[in-house]
């Protein structure tokens, strides 16, 4: 094979706009079909993204023969079922994030990828794989050590019956945004929090629409604000004992622009741009890469469970109002 061919499980808004295009003008991926509960939607999208075949249900789909890989954009409460039925229909699968519910739910899905191990499976935790990231990482380790990173991410969701208002689907502002507030701390100082405490705001939602947490390391601390019912914005700063950095878009910037980093050092600030990229894209071909050549995933399923487990505590946290140790 030169190429992997994909089928995408849903209809979802972030595979239509994202995921979708990226595949198609990727290097090493191509979508071959996608699937609906309504047979009609998915023929529409079919049509309008220009795939072959378009399903309406999810066995189908994995049923069908010319598919390679499954992107699986479902809600949060569907990630490990429908990725463990993909397994076992012979797919590899790139699963949206977060991985799964909470950790125990992570674990069934890490178990049912070692009894298929001659399959991928990866957690699609994209801004990873942005250039802006590999150099902010670079950059950390030339002002560190890092002693502190704050995050925020936000925006307003004013959708009331939005499946992120669910909590029976995995909703909420901290599983939808803010594990990626705890999924850069780890990334930027490649180590697991050792103990965390936070707040979460339902607003008279079923979930947190605005959640905090601090998680204490053993070089530092990070902590993170995330929101769905407020202004919409983002940004990362690291700061260490030789100097800071502020990501400006760290997680959605707009595909193929370039971006920006800003670096205070030695009295000095430095605007350091980044080229153009297009995260979702270097995710499928660095997942594709996998496949056809046999390698580890770029992002392990032990890294996801890892995430999950300080999302675990931090919700811990918030119903007892204590610190948790991790």
């Amino acid at each position: 094979m030169s190429k992997i061919r994909w089928g995408v499980l849903s209809t979802a808004k972030i595979a239509r706009n994202h995921v979708i295009p990226a595949i198609q003008s990727s290097s090493l991926g191509e979508v071959v079909a996608i699937a609906s509960r309504r047979e009609e939607q998915a023929h529409a999208e079919a049509a309008k993204l220009g795939i072959a075949k378009a399903y309406g249900s999810y066995e189908q789909l994995l049923a069908d023969p010319d598919i390679d890989a499954i992107y699986n954009p479902l809600p949060n409460h569907l990630h490990v079922p429908w990725s463990i039925k993909a397994m076992e229909a012979g797919k590899h699968v790139l699963v949206e994030k977060p991985v799964g519910l909470d950790s125990a739910d992570a674990e069934k899905l890490l178990q049912a990828a070692r009894e298929h191990a001659h399959l991928k499976v990866m957690e699609a935790f994209m801004y990873r794989f942005h250039p802006q990231w590999q150099k902010a990482r670079e950059l950390c380790a030339d002002i560190g050590p890092i002693r502190t990173i704050q995050c925020e991410f936000a925006y307003n969701n004013r959708e009331a019956d939005n499946i992120r208002n669910s909590a029976a689907m995995g909703g909420g502002a901290l599983m939808d945004i803010g594990c990626y507030g705890i999924s850069l701390a780890r990334f930027l100082l490649d180590a697991e929090p050792l103990r965390v405490v936070s707040h979460m705001n339902l607003l008279g939602y079923e979930v947190d629409a605005i959640s905090q947490a601090l998680m204490v390391f053993e070089q530092g601390s990070a902590s993170f604000n995330c929101s769905t019912k407020t202004e919409g914005g983002q940004w990362v700063e690291a700061v260490g004992e030789n100097g800071s950095l502020r990501i400006h878009v760290p997680f959605n910037p707009i595909g193929d622009t370039e971006t920006r980093l800003t670096l205070k050092q030695n009295g000095a600030t430095q605007a350091i741009t980044i080229g153009p990229a297009n995260h979702y894209r270097a995710m499928a071909d660095h997942f594709c890469d996998a496949i056809l050549h046999n390698k580890p995933v770029p992002t392990t399923l032990e890294d996801a469970l890892a995430n999950m487990r300080v999302l675990d505590a931090i919700v811990a946290s918030a119903k007892e109002q204590c610190w948790k140790t991790l």
